[in-house]
């Protein structure tokens, strides 16, 4: 068989294997698997720094929320996301929106976080990396830098995976708007 011939056969498999794979086939992060775009967004129940102690996805019941993880508390890329979405907390209000950030870090270090930055959003105490896990936003020990806007139904309507922290809460805000049109 000519070499020719060889390279033809072997890209022609690889198509015909890739066009038999499903469509609808689960999205993946580095993470693991992210939930679907149109289906109730996982539920959750967490510690937080703020308020009566704990806060839960339902508390949030005809709100937008923004939930973003996040590797950890005081690091230099986390500290700047942090500090975009503080600083347009009123553009989110005006959306009819909650920041609620997630990470494996505890309480304690959320509070001095927060006190540290002026954050005026939740935290929450992911410790044992469920809630990381059921986003698809676990590794190992720590919550990966990924986003997820949910409608005031409860309803995932938009996933983040690439996140740049200095422009992220800008990218954040242009796709509520249209998701609010």
């Amino acid at each position: 068989m000519h070499r020719r011939s060889l390279l033809r056969l072997i890209l022609t498999s690889f198509l015909l294997l890739a066009l038999s794979l499903p469509l609808a086939a689960p999205t993946f992060a580095l993470g693991g698997k992210l939930p679907k775009i149109g289906q109730p967004a996982p539920s959750f129940q967490l510690p937080t720094n703020t308020g009566d102690g704990e806060i839960s996805l339902s508390d949030y019941q005809g709100k937008w929320v923004v939930v973003y993880f996040y590797p950890a508390d005081f690091t230099p890329g986390c500290t700047l996301e942090a500090r975009r979405f503080q600083q347009d907390l009123p553009e989110y209000r005006e959306r009819n929106t909650q920041i609620l950030g997630i990470s494996a870090d505890d309480i304690k270090s959320h509070a001095d976080f927060c006190d540290s930055e002026g954050l005026k959003f939740p935290l929450l105490a992911d410790t044992t990396g469920a809630v990381s896990k059921a986003y698809g936003s676990w590794l190992r020990f720590i919550s990966m830098r990924h986003t997820f806007i949910i409608d005031p139904d409860g309803i995932l309507r938009a996933t983040f995976t690439g996140v740049r922290p200095a422009i992220h809460s800008q990218e954040v805000l242009t796709r509520l708007d249209e998701l609010q049109a």
